[in-house]
């Protein structure tokens, strides 16, 4: 069974252009249209080896999500990277004191998304 990546955006376009890059991977790809839809797929048992986020979402912001996340058992671990149209450096310092992994500004290069997926999810 192939690895998951769990993708979380609340745009439908952003999720299926994320999704058909990514596709190439052989990953299992989830897919999440809230931070609060990506903690409940987690909270049912959904374990991913890697999560991809957008940073600015209704409800629960990226940053928010990977806070809870964090707290969840195992998850400590779990590469989590923003994928975002924001590249203000104190956005980023918020991030990685959240525990993000990485931080990937939209509009992204599909090829140097699938080469940060490979590297982190070897």
């Amino acid at each position: 069974m192939p690895d998951t990546i769990l993708i979380v955006d609340d745009s439908p376009s952003m999720l299926m252009s994320i999704s058909i890059a990514l596709r190439p991977t052989g990953l299992d790809i989830k897919e999440a249209s809230s931070a609060e839809a990506a903690l409940a797929l987690l909270a049912g048992g959904l374990s991913p080896r890697m999560i991809l986020t957008d940073l600015n979402m209704d409800g629960m912001s990226g940053i928010d999500l990977v806070k809870e996340v964090r707290k969840l058992p195992g998850m400590s671990f779990t590469p989590i990277v923003l994928l975002t149209t924001e590249s203000q450096d104190d956005l980023r310092q918020m991030a990685k004191a959240a525990g993000a992994t990485g931080w990937l500004v939209k509009p992204f290069d599909a090829a140097k998304l699938v080469a940060l997926v490979q590297k982190l999810v070897p």
